[in-house]
Order: structure tokens, then sequence, then C-alpha cells
């Protein structure tokens, strides 16, 4: 697993959401509601961008590509109306 270099300590990247919060929280100086909405706000987005139906690749930088396989939701689309039906 790869590291986080924060100030004069190493965050290993398996540590938890919250340990990563406060610790931004203390090295910005900002209350941890307001990092939390940082963190939580590329992810509100992505889920954003994909729902929408227009099937965009969305890319975090650092975090990776994300995108909707046009194939796999119809697939699901046809197992929900087949579910609908019963």
């Amino acid at each position: 697993m790869g590291n986080i270099r924060m100030s004069s300590q190493t965050y290993q990247m398996g540590r938890n959401k919250k340990e990563i919060i406060y610790a931004l929280s203390v090295k910005y100086s900002k209350s941890l509601k307001e990092i939390e909405e940082i963190v939580n706000h590329q992810f509100k987005f992505t889920s954003m961008i994909i729902s929408s139906g227009d099937f965009e690749t969305v890319r975090l930088p650092y975090f990776g590509k994300f995108t909707v396989d046009k194939r796999r939701v119809k697939h699901i689309n046809r197992l929900k109306n087949e579910k609908d039906k019963k």
C-alpha cells in the first residue's frame, strides 16, 4: 500500500477515512465538517455525472477513471423490468 505524506507524519493508505479527515483538518486548520464535505464531494460529483445517463467517463486525478458500461446498464434495466412485471 502507498503512503500519504502530511507534514511530519506519514499515513498509510490503509488508514480509515475518519483518521485521514482528522489529519487533513489539523494540517489545514479547517473544521472536520469542512474537510469531510471536500472529501465526499468528489464521490457525489462522480455519482451525479454517471447517473445522468450520458455515460461520460469521470477521471479523478490520482484516484482513477470511473465509467458506465452501456451493456451492463441495459442488462440491469432488463432484470429490473422483469422483476417489476412479477
